[in-house]
């Protein structure tokens, strides 16, 4: 990036050196050399005419073209274009380093319903089969019309409250209701034990309930998208709340943005959902949702009440880009075909 500034530099200054014939002082490269030549030129010499300042004959330009870019309006122009090139460069610099190439939501929009299908991979093979609930038809799905924006505004202060208890000293904290985990400094503790009787100052009987209903509704869409019987799934774990920001990893539960493959990182999962509670670009910058294919990554665009949900092997890599500025919130909510790794809903303490 530093030679994309530096050429706008020398892009900049050789209007002026050419309209003008005036030299400047410029960054110097390795060896002293300046970034500006091109191969084979040299800057001139102490001692010499062009370091005094003088102008040669060979280099005398034009009064008329001195005059002219001796104009405010023309440097300020010049400058402009250099400033507008600059921030389109950093641009396609940034997109070509995350490789995404399509956008399967963006935050803007309102999605009714859209899927697409994918091949199932073989990583379902190795585990116990259950007829029909273990994916043979494997894809990935976003809606914006299951949950309402209220609904996850309310969701998100559940999170809000649990989290005020502890939290991470890295980027990334996690709330699990069913299991009470909850990040504290560099570890986890068990906030239904750590906090006992101060949890029901925190948390409602209505929070567990509008947790319950979110959960069912999320249920009944990916049975539907998948054509499975909603019976047939079992919510599993870990099914929990994150909240991501800026701040610098502290430990390897920090690190979030690796791509990775859940059926691979949890053996149970089947069926993988995520409901975000924050709007991508106006709560956090960075932070969406990537899908890795080779060549065409494709993204997901957070947005509050958001579900996005796909089947959970290796069709689905994925991972999730570093949070640059503010504070993404979500709820993972993961579903097994196996009854032995289902999980009740949390109750209210």
């Amino acid at each position: 990036m530093l030679h994309v500034i530096i050429g706008l530099q020398c892009f900049s200054n050789s209007l002026a050196q050419e309209a003008a014939s005036v030299y400047w002082r410029p960054l110097k490269g390795k060896g002293g050399k300046s970034p500006c030549l091109l191969s084979g030129q040299r800057w001139p010499q102490a001692g010499s005419p062009r370091f005094r300042g003088e102008v040669t004959k060979k280099d005398r330009a034009p009064r008329e073209v001195q005059r002219l870019w001796q104009r405010p309006w023309l440097r300020t122009a010049g400058l402009g274009a250099g400033l507008v090139l600059t921030a389109l460069l950093l641009w396609s610099s940034l997109g070509a380093e995350d490789g995404v190439a399509e956008v399967l939501a963006r935050r803007g929009e309102v999605v009714a319903g859209r899927f697409i299908e994918v091949p199932c991979s073989e990583d379902y093979d190795s585990h116990r089969r259950f007829e029909g609930c273990t994916p043979r038809k494997c894809g990935r799905g976003v809606t914006d019309v299951v949950i309402t924006r209220e609904e996850a505004e309310q969701i998100r202060s559940i999170a809000e409250k649990g989290l005020s208890l502890g939290g991470s000293d890295g980027g990334a904290s996690i709330l699990d209701l069913h299991s009470g985990a909850l990040s504290v400094g560099k570890h986890f503790v068990n906030l239904y034990r750590y906090f006992g009787d101060k949890i029901q100052n925190i948390f409602s009987e209505e929070d567990f309930q509008l947790y319950r209903e979110v959960r069912q509704k999320v249920q009944l869409t990916i049975a539907e998208a998948f054509g499975i019987s909603a019976s047939s799934l079992h919510l599993t774990k870990p099914t929990f709340f994150s909240r991501i920001n800026s701040t610098e990893a502290r430990t390897a539960h920090d690190e979030y943005w690796h791509a990775h493959v859940d059926k691979v990182t949890y053996g149970s999962f089947d069926y993988t959902s995520l409901l975000y509670l924050s709007d991508y670009l106006e709560d956090f910058g960075g932070g969406r949702f990537v899908f890795m294919e080779e060549g065409t990554n494709k993204t997901v665009e957070p947005r509050a009440g958001r579900v996005s949900f796909f089947t959970s092997g290796s069709e689905n890599l994925h991972r999730v880009e570093k949070v640059h500025w503010g504070t993404r919130y979500a709820i993972t909510i993961a579903f097994s075909c196996n009854p032995d790794h289902g999980i009740e809903d949390p109750a209210f303490p």
